[in-house]
């Protein structure tokens, strides 16, 4: 009888002394918008058969929580568009409170109404939701085709099923600045979080996102000259740094990768939907894991996860300028957000 390989258990730690607990999937490239900062109007998606399958998915992300992960994203692309995605949350959601803390979710809300209670069902306690205006011409043009009274249909049941919401804004200048304020007024009302992000230049898009770049500092500034926002130090588990509207339960939060740089503390990786792993949203290196699942078994999924923390850059090289090529090559949905 063949023995049974003896899975390494060691702890996530990187070349440089930090410790990963946070792990990023992307379930699929694929996507129902077209966000003009994201993706480009035509995209060419991965085939099918060069997917990670349910099984492999969960599998690895089991040996992650093995060695050390508390926390799982599932993210695209648009997760709900992959038909056996509430399936994935259902297995992951058992590894709750078996070495995993949280399972949580980055999607835009469009399929969020008819699937809101299974993924609360499946363990999930919050989601955050990509959302970057409610004026529905905006965000028509923002998306390109975007329908936002089924995002906000998706918020709505999604908080009635007992889901926290935090709302991912992305800040883009003579665009959507206008409506920060209105935004994080409406989500003090709703009882939802707000998280502003920096356009990050990941992927070939339309337009040049140096005309759209809007540096949170100074949105901040603007907002605190309006709101009263006391610093918090929460942490979620990611890069945010929070502020309370006062008198809510509302955290604002900012993500600036590249007018603050937050990579001294990172504790991430990302594992993308053809298998990928990535050690940092910035660089193109990566360490194939579908090939090591199909071919060496989660032994070799091990070894690999261990050579890549070998590689994990100290930080990433993200830069705004006109006619810039973008950092890297593959399009945010590749990796997951």
């Amino acid at each position: 009888m063949a023995s049974v390989p003896v899975l390494s258990a060691d702890k996530l730690v990187d070349r440089h002394g930090r410790a990963i607990t946070y792990l990023r999937i992307s379930v699929t490239d694929r996507c129902d918008l077209r966000c003009r900062y994201c993706m480009a109007e035509q995209m060419t998606f991965l085939p099918r058969a060069e997917l990670l399958s349910l099984e492999e998915i969960a599998l690895i992300a089991e040996r992650f929580v093995a060695r050390g992960v508390r926390k799982i994203r599932l993210t695209g692309g648009e997760p709900l568009v992959r038909r056996d995605m509430i399936d994935l949350a259902w297995r992951l959601g058992r590894q709750i409170g078996a070495g995993l803390d949280e399972l949580t979710l980055t999607t835009n809300a469009t399929r969020l109404a008819t699937h809101a209670e299974a993924l609360f069902a499946a363990g999930m306690r919050r989601i955050n939701v990509s959302l970057d205006s409610r004026d529905p011409a905006l965000f028509r043009h923002i998306t390109r085709h975007g329908d936002v009274t089924k995002v906000l249909e998706g918020i709505a049941a999604a908080k009635a099923a007992g889901l926290r919401i935090k709302i991912n804004m992305v800040a883009l200048k003579g665009l959507n600045e206008h409506e920060v304020g209105p935004m994080l007024a409406w989500a003090g009302e709703e009882g939802h979080d707000l998280t502003l992000i920096e356009t990050m230049p990941l992927g070939q898009i339309d337009e040049d996102r140096a005309d759209r770049f809007l540096p949170l500092p100074r949105v901040l500034a603007d907002l605190r000259d309006r709101f009263e926002l006391v610093a918090d130090d929460h942490s979620s588990g990611g890069p945010a740094r929070y502020w309370r509207l006062a008198g809510t339960s509302t955290r604002l939060g900012l993500i600036s990768p590249l007018t603050g740089n937050f990579c001294a503390t990172c504790n991430r990786v990302r594992l993308s939907t053809d298998g990928k792993l990535h050690m940092c949203l910035g660089h193109e290196d990566s360490v194939d894991l579908r090939e090591a699942i199909r071919t060496g078994g989660l032994a070799e999924v091990d070894t690999r996860i261990s050579h890549a923390l070998d590689l994990k850059p100290a930080a990433h090289d993200f830069r705004i300028a006109p006619g810039a090529a973008p950092a890297v090559a593959r399009h945010m949905s590749v990796t997951g957000g």
